[in-house]
């Protein structure tokens, strides 16, 4: 029995993260939340992305502003997380509310979507009066209602499950969730793929239905009975917080000298890897010829990479590397992704799109580790190692954001500069708009790198002071 429990420990890496006061079981049932978080997520910046632009011809700036709203919302999990770390309950709640207050509005705003999304096409019928943009104000509060309960979700459970673990099990706990995010969105893409086969309005509607009603059922299991109720008394539930100053802490932290060029990096870098959100999947349905079916299963592609990307990770920084070098070579790995995905469409090679799109997950997986890793083993100092991970996060969102938007815009003045012919014949074609983000996105990945070069030079971290050899994943604002 003792070398099976050792076995398993070795080759389950999770098989460790439970613990006297959060057994395996109930580990794994609060886990699904992040199967609900990751089901949206291949919608949003998935599947929807491509039926809008491909099928219901929604210009891709449009689609790529929609999808931008619950990214730049993202921010606001610092805040999401302070008021549940100080919420005044008289049962003595404090993630369990928020937790479910996000399932509510993931649920809202996915129940809303599919006819928000019909009449943003122009499916519209029997109106009696003509509202103008209602399309596109229905689609919007759609996409920020589902936004905003992700992240509350998200936010709260994570910090549920960081109650709830004891400090040795702490980061491979939320290790553990972040994989089941990635492996929620790998199933659901391919579940999603099979079922919209072939597009019609009613398949999508109840596709998207379907998965609201899947969400609040994944998130009531998940929820069920994982806070304790301690009912507070009056004089607890008005007691003041003495909250240390955040102008103070965030002076503390950004005195540190890498901060300021970290977060200029994580900024930079996030630019080059998210510009195609919106275009990976439009571009392989336009240009490429493939069927939504089949496009869809680009996220599991990429979640794919991503997890082969986050155990290299793993075991590198169990190996002592420097962290800043790991991004780096997360970096290399997104130049050949995206050369792959350009030379896709003269060679008409599905098989090497599919190959890119795999090395994006994974280049970009490792550089976001790898910038994280960093961001926590810098001296927090009076700052508190939340307020590096908030600053962290905040950087990746918003980068993540502009960046989606900002894509879909070029892709749409190029292809329409192309295809009036401003550019010549040669580039008279829908390709060029999406190989000119692609080459944009190359030219960020360079700039990236030069800006990560002093980090590079910087001392070499010991990853295995302080535990710090495994991936402490504990706050990840993923």
């Amino acid at each position: 029995m003792s070398l099976l429990k050792r076995i398993s420990i070795r080759y389950m890496p999770f098989a460790d993260a439970a613990s006297d006061d959060f057994p395996l079981s109930q580990l794994l049932r609060l886990s699904l939340f992040q199967v609900s978080v990751g089901m949206a997520a291949v919608l949003l910046l998935g599947t929807l992305n491509r039926v809008m632009i491909v099928e219901l011809q929604v210009p891709a700036f449009l689609v790529a502003s929609m999808v931008a709203l619950p990214v730049l919302i993202a921010p606001f999990r610092a805040l999401l997380g302070f008021k549940s770390d100080t919420y005044k309950s008289a049962i003595g709640w404090k993630r369990i509310p928020y937790l479910w207050f996000g399932t509510l509005w993931q649920f809202g705003g996915l129940a809303i979507m599919p006819a928000a999304l019909l009449v943003l096409g122009g499916d519209v019928t029997q109106v009696r009066y003509d509202i103008p943009f209602a399309g596109e104000a229905l689609a919007g509060i759609a996409f920020l209602m589902t936004g905003l309960g992700m992240h509350m979700t998200q936010t709260a459970g994570l910090a549920l499950a960081a109650d709830r673990a004891t400090d040795e099990t702490r980061p491979r706990v939320v290790a553990l969730l972040y994989v089941m995010l990635l492996i929620g969105m790998a199933v659901s893409s391919i579940v999603i793929g099979w079922f919209l086969r072939e597009f019609t309005p009613i398949e999508l509607i109840q596709v998207v239905q379907a998965t609201a009603v899947v969400t609040i059922v994944l998130n009531v299991i998940a929820l069920w009975k994982q806070e304790r109720v301690q009912p507070m008394t009056r004089a607890q539930r008005e007691a003041a917080e003495d909250d240390p100053s955040f102008a103070d802490a965030w002076a503390d932290y950004a005195a540190g000298g890498t901060a300021g060029r970290l977060l200029a990096v994580v900024f930079l870098g996030t630019i080059a890897f998210n510009m195609q959100d919106v275009l990976l999947e439009p571009y392989g349905g336009e240009i490429l010829g493939l069927s939504v079916s089949a496009t869809t299963m680009l996220t599991a592609t990429w979640a794919t990479g991503a997890l082969v990307g986050f155990a290299l990770a793993a075991k590198w920084l169990s190996g002592g590397i420097n962290p800043y070098r790991m991004g780096a070579r997360g970096i290399l790995a997104g130049l050949v992704a995206f050369s792959a995905v350009i030379f896709a469409n003269p060679w008409g090679s599905a098989p090497l799109f599919f190959a890119g799109a795999a090395l994006i997950g994974f280049g970009g997986g490792l550089f976001s580790v790898a910038t994280l890793t960093a961001a926590m083993t810098m001296p927090a100092g009076k700052a508190g190692r939340g307020l590096a991970l908030g600053a962290w996060g905040a950087a990746q969102a918003t980068a993540a954001g502009l960046s989606t938007a900002i894509g879909g815009g070029i892709r749409d003045l190029v292809n329409s500069a192309a295809t009036q012919g401003h550019l010549g014949a040669a580039l008279d074609n829908p390709a060029t708009g999406y190989s000119v983000v692609y080459h944009i996105e190359i030219l960020f990945l360079f700039i990236t790198l030069v800006a990560l070069g002093p980090l590079v030079r910087t001392a070499t971290t010991d990853m295995r002071e302080g535990g710090a050899g495994k991936i402490g994943l504990a706050d990840l604002p993923t």
